[in-house]
């Protein structure tokens, strides 16, 4: 599964930057966030929060905090400019999904397993998930009323 995973990550990166119609559907103007700061917050975040000070730990929290953030751009992007073509929308939505069934994920293994103790996952987890659900509601909005999905400005 993780060979899966990582495959169909490069494929989705090698869409974005080579595939001739995709990559023509990138405008520099509007992609200004600016993820260095993210990447250094969370950084730093990992280096005070984590379960124990090792490095695997360290690197292991930051990796945790970056997950939780890192659809952040994607969301700023698409909110700048107004529209959701139907694939993007898809993606987000599925990638949202997956975190929502990792807490579920989480809430079994509380209830089963006597020392369940990922804190940092869960919390971040959390917060990734109250990322999406702003996007969330104007998805089920546009699916409902059978419209374009449209993000306000």
């Amino acid at each position: 599964m993780k060979i899966v995973f990582i495959a169909s990550s490069l494929a989705i990166v090698w869409c974005m930057r080579r595939h001739p119609l995709v990559r023509r559907s990138y405008d520099k103007d509007l992609d200004t966030f600016r993820h260095q700061y993210v990447v250094l917050a969370c950084f730093v975040l990992g280096l005070i929060l984590n379960e124990k000070f090792t490095v695997q730990e360290v690197f292991w929290a930051f990796s945790i905090y970056l997950e939780a953030v890192a659809i952040l751009p994607q969301l700023v992007l698409l909110q700048r400019s107004g529209n959701v073509d139907n694939l993007t929308g898809q993606y987000v939505v599925f990638l949202g999904a997956y975190r929502g069934l990792y807490i579920i994920n989480w809430i079994y293994r509380y209830f089963t397993e006597d020392h369940f103790t990922r804190w940092i996952a869960c919390v971040s987890g959390l917060v990734q998930t109250a990322l999406y659900a702003d996007f969330f509601y104007y998805y089920y909005i546009s699916w409902k009323t059978n419209t374009k999905l449209k993000l306000p400005a």
